[in-house]
């Protein structure tokens, strides 16, 4: 049975890609290229004959639609003139297929697409038609990451099988791979040329003097590069060193002062002293009857009142009734002299 396989080259899936990008809707155009069936038979002496089939399509270019619903009706019908005016030089049988572009959706075909392709492979009178589709997605939710997915499709009685799609790049080394072979010039004009003028450019082991120099160039920055990446070495190491160490240092630290705090013992709050020689005098005045009056003279000074005085009398402490009376002395020549 035959596999088919759908072959990209890197560069007509990247104006895809870019086409798809750069448009503001869905996009949707025709396919170019050609469609190859081989047939290997492989042959050995312990078994029969293995034929094995395979089906290629080589995409070659795409033509894209100016605008949507161009290549067909709104009931799924093919324009066949609209087909014609994309095409133009390029030849009918060289329509492989058509493809969609679309934006946040599967890959998967819809019921429309199905019905488009059948009526395309009917019009065209081409029953090995393929679908390519492409859609996109944002990665990130600011938008700054997309993702492209694609895929192909191809119809056996009317049940649509994904195909695999293999692009062809420089790193595919086969048959139709890029291949570079340098050939050698036997012109004897050449020859004499490159005598006169090649030890001007050239060295002595064939190479351009400019590359030999950059070579140089390039062998002494490795040098200077890797002895810059040993001191960064060094220094990321010294670095580590010290931040160990002043972990160290706060972690005693901090035991340190855990354990004064918990030796020293808790400070004594002393206890208000009093102002005693405030407190008398406060006192003393509050015994005085003339700090407790409320009753003022003519002069306005002021007079004890009587309540004051008996509850002042009535608080103070009783006299000492052994206590001699102190004796009254005249004043100036009122003073009796004694006769002797």
């Amino acid at each position: 049975m035959a596999e088919p396989t759908v072959r990209v080259s890197g560069t007509v899936l990247a104006s895809l890609m870019f086409q798809h990008l750069n448009s503001d809707s869905d996009v949707e155009g025709l396919v170019l290229g050609e469609g190859r069936i081989e047939e290997q038979v492989t042959i050995s002496d312990s078994q029969a004959d293995h034929i094995h089939i395979e089906e290629t399509y080589n995409v070659q270019k795409h033509i894209a639609c100016h605008r949507l619903n161009t290549l067909y009706s709104n009931t799924g019908d093919v324009n066949m003139e609209a087909v014609q005016k994309m095409l133009v030089e390029n030849k009918q049988e060289s329509v492989i297929g058509w493809y969609r572009q679309r934006r946040n959706t599967e890959q998967q075909m819809t019921l429309r697409e199905k019905l488009i392709h059948e009526n395309l492979k009917n019009v065209l009178s081409n029953p090995h038609m393929i679908f390519l589709l492409l859609t996109s997605s944002k990665v990130t939710p600011s938008g700054s990451t997309h993702r492209i997915e694609y895929s192909a499709f191809i119809s056996r009685s009317r049940r649509f099988v994904n195909v695999p799609v293999l692009i062809t790049n420089l790193g595919l080394l086969e048959q139709l791979a890029y291949w570079k072979v340098s050939t050698s010039c036997s012109a004897a004009g050449y020859s004499l040329t490159m005598k006169k003028h090649g030890s001007r450019f050239f060295s002595s082991d064939g190479l351009l003097k400019e590359v030999k120099e950059v070579n140089s160039m390039n062998e002494s920055l490795q040098v200077e590069l890797q002895k810059s990446c040993r001191d960064v070495e060094e220094s990321e190491r010294l670095v580590e060193a010290l931040q160990a160490e002043v972990c160290s240092l706060r972690r005693r630290l901090k035991e340190k002062q855990q354990k004064e705090a918990a030796e020293e013992p808790e400070p004594v709050h002393p206890s208000h002293q009093r102002n005693v020689l405030l407190q008398d005098s406060v006192s003393s005045l509050s015994c005085c009857p003339l700090f407790c009056s409320q009753t003022l003279n003519l002069q306005g000074f002021p007079l004890p009142d009587v309540s004051t005085v008996t509850q002042v009398n009535a608080d103070s402490p009783p006299a000492d009734r052994n206590r001699k009376r102190p004796r009254e002395e005249p004043m100036g020549g009122d003073r009796k002299r004694r006769r002797s």
